[in-house]
């Protein structure tokens, strides 16, 4: 389109916003902040569809701090909060809670972030003051609200944040409780990576009359990032990950196991190895999590082992290489991992490493990204059980997406993740909580905030089976 905005001061942001913008560097916004930001300004409801790495948290983060500080002039009372951004997980709120602080700097507007793994009373104790904005997690949320200590009487903009993501881990019904005691006079703004029938079925109960924006086509992989996979046999994969690793001088390596076992085990592997190596999954709590991520960062750890709950709240702008080491059970999830890298324009590459029995797993991720995944052999490493062919790749479907199988230990979970991001708060999380100006990070052990006693979350591909009940000696 010959008259969308080439340049972040044609996009009616005030001078405050854009001296933060160019402190980042930032000149050219990305196509989906060109579209969304002046329609957020506008008080638009949106619902916008970009993949991973397109640069949309500052697409909704910029316009709510502009929309904020222009109706700077009522106070917020204590408890309340002005808007609400809901994400699935901590790793992806302590992520949008820092491009808040960042492009909010030079505003006089206060932000928080809530989550589980830490102690709820010190979030209690900051939200009597009031926040301009809470980023949180569902569960948490739910918590607090539960306990009087959060209020929506004064809430302005509502914003769902990957939510595709929310309906693969089970936070529905969590998002519909949340969204009925939200007051209706409000602006809604939805961002998800693809526009599934799912998704389209909880934005009518949701926004009204939106601006539809899609950069992207469904479930398409970003230009920049170069696919292929290697076939191996599943004994081998830590030794042929260890060569690649070795053998190209690798510096920076985001891994992807199927369950939190496979992490730690890949992990020491690697540690064996004498390579700089760390986990993160549910099971961590949240302070090993952040620590990890902060070294993984900057650079003192070269290769960070992730499950899925991670997938969407990494953001290296110069990540080069996404590993596969277990093919995910949801082929959508596929697109999501190799999102990591090749972000904001960059180059990156996304290997996967499949053995014989994950032949229907690629068929299925072939079919979703409608190509075909290049194929290379590493010689030191042929199989001896072979990788089956590819198949000839089908149209998508207009109506509901393929479902994909569930693992052997999914249950009725069907291959969902009904991940809990530990809002709950698992036994031994211990960490910091983070938020904007003057939210206070405190330290926590563990949770006290509910009186039930609370399993760590699982996320790996639905609900672990309950050991069945030993049967009454009736001798």
């Amino acid at each position: 389109m010959s008259d969308t905005p080439t340049k972040f001061t044609d996009l009616g942001l005030s001078e405050a916003l854009l001296k933060a913008v160019r402190d980042k560097g930032y000149e050219t916004p990305s196509p989906i902040q060109a579209q969304a930001i002046p329609a957020v300004i506008s008080g638009r409801d949106v619902m916008a569809a970009a993949q991973t790495g397109t640069g949309k948290t500052a697409g909704f983060t910029l316009p709510l701090l502009q929309r904020l500080s222009e109706n700077k002039g009522k106070k917020v009372s204590p408890n309340n909060v002005r808007a609400l951004i809901l994400t699935p997980t901590r790793e992806l709120a302590a992520q949008i809670s820092e491009s808040i602080e960042v492009y909010g700097k030079y505003l006089n507007l206060h932000s928080m972030v809530v989550f589980g793994g830490v102690k709820i009373n010190p979030q209690i104790t900051r939200l009597r003051q009031g926040v301009d904005v809470l980023v949180a997690t569902p569960g948490r949320l739910l918590d607090l609200y539960n306990q009087r200590a959060v209020k929506f009487s004064q809430l302005e903009v509502f914003i769902l944040d990957e939510a595709d993501r929310m309906l693969d881990m089970g936070f529905i019904r969590d998002i519909k409780k949340l969204i009925a005691v939200l007051p209706k006079d409000r602006q809604n703004l939805l961002f998800s990576a693809t526009f599934s029938p799912e998704i389209r079925a909880l934005a009518k109960g949701l926004v009204n009359k939106p601006l539809e924006i899609s950069v992207n086509a469904e479930n398409s992989t970003a230009e920049k990032v170069t696919q292929w996979l290697t076939a191996v046999d599943k004994k081998r994969k830590p030794a042929v990950l260890t060569h690649l690793i070795k053998e190209n001088n690798w510096q920076q390596v985001l891994v992807f196991t199927k369950t939190k076992h496979g992490a730690n085990k890949l992990t020491k592997h690697l540690e064996a190895e004498g390579l700089t190596a760390a986990a993160i999954h549910g099971n961590k709590s949240q302070g090993a999590r952040t620590k990890a991520l902060a070294a993984f960062k900057d650079g003192s750890v070269k290769i960070l082992v992730a499950t899925d709950i991670a997938a969407r709240g990494i953001d290296i702008d110069l990540l080069p290489q996404v590993v596969n080491f277990d093919l995910p059970n949801v082929p959508e999830d596929y697109v999501h991992r190799i999102g990591r890298t090749a972000r904001a324009g960059n180059t990156g590459q996304a290997l996967s490493l499949v053995c014989a029995d994950e032949l229907d797993l690629l068929w299925g991720i072939e079919h979703v990204i409608q190509q075909h995944i290049e194929r290379k052999v590493i010689e030191q490493f042929i199989p001896a059980n072979a990788l089956g062919e590819s198949r000839e790749i089908k149209p998508l479907k207009q109506g509901r997406p393929p479902k994909s199988k569930p693992s052997q230990n999914s249950g009725r979970g069907k291959g969902r993740v009904e991940h809990k991001d530990g809002q709950r708060s698992g036994r031994n999380a211990n960490g910091n909580s983070t938020g904007g100006k003057n939210t206070g990070g405190n330290k926590a052990k563990s949770s006290n905030d509910s009186s039930r006693r609370k399993k760590p979350e699982h996320d790996g591909a639905g609900p672990k089976p309950r050991r069945p009940r030993r049967p009454a000696n009736k001798s």
